[in-house]
């Protein structure tokens, strides 16, 4: 690609999917957020801390540059998945303000190193605890993708809504008759492959 600056383009991406994460937020109550509405418990405003820590985890500490005041929930004393859910204290403006922050202070680390500055994830077996800032803008950017995804399905689940962004839901055009024939259409699939097994 001419022109193309990969640290950028990575920047790019990490940037696109912390908006998709937080999007899911949008207009849904308290109750909404923390409903775990899987069996392991996943729930959206969870995912958002969980983003969050680990973000300021690896382009915060890393780096030599560990965020001030980080919200609970990694210590080495901490329940577990303590960052995969929010208390009944901490509420959605200050998880999301907490978000903002870490993308602040790493969006530093991004803009401050170069691609194949170096850091020590202490928490990964030493033999692969050195990386490069790109190592870890591949990492962090495919954790929030893989959580936003979770975020897709635990949005969909409570109130219908669907797609990549607000002004690009990157679906099928089709009304809410068309998504339940396309729905029902799979479902008859479904059974009928089960019914030759």
């Amino acid at each position: 690609m001419t022109g193309s600056d990969p640290k950028a383009d990575l920047h790019h991406y990490l940037r696109s999917a912390r908006e998709a994460l937080l999007w899911k937020l949008d207009g849904l109550t308290e109750y909404d957020l923390r409903r775990p509405l899987t069996p392991t418990g996943t729930n959206l405003l969870g995912l958002v801390k969980h983003v969050a820590l680990v973000e300021a985890g690896y382009l915060g500490e890393t780096f030599g540059r560990p965020l001030a005041d980080p919200l609970p929930g990694l210590e080495d004393d901490a329940e577990p998945n303590a960052d995969l859910w929010a208390t009944a204290e901490e509420s959605r403006e200050q998880i999301v303000d907490f978000y903002r922050r870490v993308w602040r202070h790493d969006d530093t680390t991004i803009e401050t190193l170069t691609l194949d500055a170096t850091g020590q994830v202490p928490w990964w077996p030493q033999q692969s605890r050195t990386v490069t800032l790109h190592r870890v803008l591949v990492h962090v950017i495919a954790e929030t993708n893989r959580h936003a995804g979770h975020a897709d399905i635990v949005r969909e689940l409570i109130d219908g809504a669907a797609g990549l962004r607000a002004d690009n839901d990157n679906l099928a055009p089709g009304d809410q008759a068309w998504w339940r024939d396309y729905r029902d259409r799979l479902q008859r699939t479904a059974e009928a492959v089960r019914d030759r097994m």
